[in-house]
């Protein structure tokens, strides 16, 4: 039988997983960890260290150093002792970002990833992106990569405007 962790353990628990959810993403900080789904758990062990467990969007993502002493940063201020996890399995996937996290890319200027990122489609490239600006459908695709290696670059042909697509991964 597993013993249910002390009330205060899991109070704990909670409270570091609202200090690490917290942390920006320093590729687009008008999301954080939490919105992006890379921040897979926050639990404190039986030494009482608080283990943050991180999954990068991708393998060979720049930010994910950063990510990881952020977030480190932000539970050691709190007076927590941390230690980071990256986890690589499952593979992250676009299917993470939280719904509020897809408001906020849109609301930045960057298109959200569609939905269901295994499907053929969108694997080959075949997705319809809406701009993020004025909605329209009438978009096209002008570079595989964007700001960013996990962003392509769009222009929608209503208003003209340039914008990046999270690709789905």
């Amino acid at each position: 039988m597993v013993e249910a962790p002390a009330p205060d353990k899991l109070q704990a628990s909670k409270e570091a997983w609202k200090i690490a959810a917290q942390v920006p993403d320093p590729e687009i900080p008008a999301v954080n960890v939490s919105d992006l789904g890379i921040l897979r758990s926050v639990e404190i062990d039986e030494n009482g260290i608080v283990v943050a467990k991180v999954t990068p969007t991708y393998s060979g993502c720049p930010a994910v150093l950063a990510i990881e002493l952020a977030i480190e940063a932000a539970l050691l201020k709190a007076g927590y002792k941390v230690r980071i996890e990256r986890v690589t399995s499952p593979a992250w996937t676009t299917d993470w970002i939280t719904d509020d996290g897809r408001r906020k890319l849109k609301e930045y200027g960057i298109a959200p990833p569609e939905r269901a990122s295994g499907s053929v489609r969108s694997l080959f490239g075949e997705t319809q992106v809406s701009c993020p600006q004025c909605g329209s459908a009438e978009t096209i695709r002008i570079s595989e990569f964007g700001s960013t290696a996990c962003k392509a670059l769009y222009r929608c042909e209503t208003c003209r405007e340039p914008f990046d697509y999270f690709k789905c991964i």
